[in-house]
């Protein structure tokens, strides 16, 4: 079995690319958070990552979560939902989940603070934002962003922003992916000249296996790892 065949071996290699993708961008490795990806993967995989030292999760779906949470209960863990969320699965965001990076709507807003109220809690979210051409790709268009952000302040105080998050075009043009990212940086720039009250922008979740160096260099400060990790999936990851 080589290195890279563990799970430990990924995560060393992964850290090293972080490293490497912050040097190249002048900035230091620890501006960049890592956020495991374990959809699809079992509990097993968590565990062996939790012996890592992971202890935050990144999910696509709520029914995923609660399972997981239930049978790793007691343990610590922090859930971070990063896929679409229907309206009518927000009860299981508000009363699961750490954090969601898949704020896109204002209906959605208006679900999640409706329970989060009920269930006496915040929730940090980060704001996903529309900036490949892709229409399978979800998020808010940039010009409704700054709109969006007040309106959060104003009426649905239980969530807390604190950045934007975006995905980037599937394509093997590295100019088309990096355009991504970096309208990503350039509205979050924009916005913070605004001045928003209650709105923080330090954060942009951007950047996954395939392309989450690129992420890096045009400014990411966390990115969503996950087969780079714990390996292949059993089926095609649609995100």
């Amino acid at each position: 079995m080589t290195v890279v065949d563990t799970m430990a071996g990924r995560l060393a290699l992964i850290q090293q690319r972080i490293a490497d993708a912050c040097a190249r961008a002048g900035r230091s490795p620890d501006s960049v958070t890592l956020l495991p990806v374990s959809k699809t993967f079992g509990v097993d995989a968590i565990r062996e990552a939790m012996a890592l030292g992971l202890t935050r999760y990144g999910e696509n779906k709520t029914q995923e979560i609660r399972q997981k949470a239930a049978a790793l209960a007691g343990l610590g863990l922090q859930w971070v939902l990063i896929g679409h969320l229907q309206t009518n699965k927000a009860r299981d965001a508000a009363r699961d989940a750490a954090e969601v990076q898949s704020l896109d709507r204002a209906e959605l807003a208006e679900a999640l603070h409706r329970r989060l109220a009920n269930e006496g809690r915040t929730l940090d979210v980060l704001v996903q934002v529309k900036t490949s051409p892709e229409p399978s790709k979800y998020g808010m268009d940039p010009a409704d962003v700054s709109a969006f952000l007040r309106r959060i302040t104003a009426d649905y105080p239980t969530l807390r922003v604190q950045g934007l998050m975006t995905l980037a075009v599937n394509s093997p043009d590295a100019a088309e992916v990096r355009a991504c990212f970096r309208a990503l940086r350039e509205l979050r720039d924009r916005l913070r000249q605004e001045n928003l009250p209650g709105v923080s922008l330090d954060r942009l979740s951007m950047g996954m296996s395939g392309d989450f160096e690129l992420a890096i260099e045009e400014g990411s400060t966390e990115v969503r790892i996950g087969s780079a990790i714990f390996g292949a999936r059993s089926y095609p990851d649609p995100q």
